[in-house]
């Protein structure tokens, strides 16, 4: 029988020692490394994911630059309804909702009186009772459909809002005129009559009283007539909105009307085909 020989015990303990010592200095290196942990698979290691806290970036509310108007326009020689539709033009991005400036188009309806004309309450009865009004000497309506295109130029600024700004504007229309003719009833007609230079003795007594009043709006449709035209107009607009996002103007100005041909009104009065306007006009809207 072989026989086994032991060595020193002292031997041993050493190299027991020796590698818990690499044990503990391999699980320190482990730890420094940001805690890596190994997986099943010795041979990688997996390192745990860090989220950075970066705060979320807010995207800043997109630029004004579309507007929509429309309101009430007083003219010397009548009155009108309008509508506008406008972009800004502007290279500086950071002032577009300033109440910049712009390029608009507008579409307006009028009505034009003759300054000589005025409104009287006939005062024959009606058939039903009540009185007719009517103009004396009238022998047309005019209308006018405006469809053209303006710029408005910042004057004065809004820094703040609440204050207000002032802008010069120009407008081009394309104008089509629609003259209309003006019916009226006599006592002594059961049907209203139209002026012409036959019966312009009855159309025009030397007293109102033998009218019965004006035939009505409707009256005269079917003869219309259409007048090309155009027209020009400057103005000062005045914008009170109390924040960026709302219209409130006051605008001032004047204007030439031009026909194609001689408009008459009055039967007594030149016909035209210049006007000569002062205007104003009060709206409201939104920008967006």
């Amino acid at each position: 029988m072989r026989c086994y020989s032991f060595r020193n015990p002292s031997h041993y303990m050493n190299k027991i020692g020796c590698i818990l010592f690499m044990f503990c200095c391999t699980v320190n290196k482990l730890q420094a490394q940001n805690e890596t942990i190994l997986s099943s698979d010795t041979s990688k290691k997996v390192v745990p994911v860090v989220i950075a806290n970066v705060p979320e970036k807010v995207k800043p509310p997109k630029p004004i630059v579309t507007e929509f108007s429309m309101g009430m326009r007083g003219i010397s020689d009548g009155w009108g309804v309008y509508f506008n539709y406008g972009k800004a033009k502007t290279n500086d991005m950071k002032r577009v909702d300033m109440f910049h400036n712009q390029l608009f188009w507008e579409f307006e309806i009028t009505e034009k009186y003759h300054p000589k004309e005025h409104k009287i309450t006939s005062a024959v009865p009606s058939a039903t009772g009540g009185t007719r009004s009517f103009k004396y000497g009238k022998i047309n309506n005019f209308y006018t459909l405006n469809i053209g295109t303006g710029y408005q130029k910042l004057i004065a600024g809004k820094p703040d809002q609440g204050s207000v700004s002032i802008h010069w504007v120009n407008t081009l229309d394309f104008s089509l005129g629609l003259l209309k003719p003006y019916y009226i009833y006599l006592t002594n007609y059961t049907d209203p009559i139209k002026y012409s230079d036959d019966n312009q003795n009855e159309f025009l007594p030397k007293t109102a009283g033998s009218i019965a009043g004006g035939a009505g709006f409707s009256k005269g449709f079917n003869e219309m007539v259409f007048i090309p035209g155009g027209s020009l107009k400057t103005s000062f607009r005045f914008d009170f909105a109390t924040d960026k996002r709302s219209v409130l103007g006051l605008e001032v100005g004047g204007g030439i009307d031009y026909y194609s041909q001689q408009v008459k009104l009055m039967a007594n009065q030149d016909a035209q085909d210049i006007f000569y306007t002062l205007f104003f006009k009060v709206g409201i809207g939104r920008r967006w």
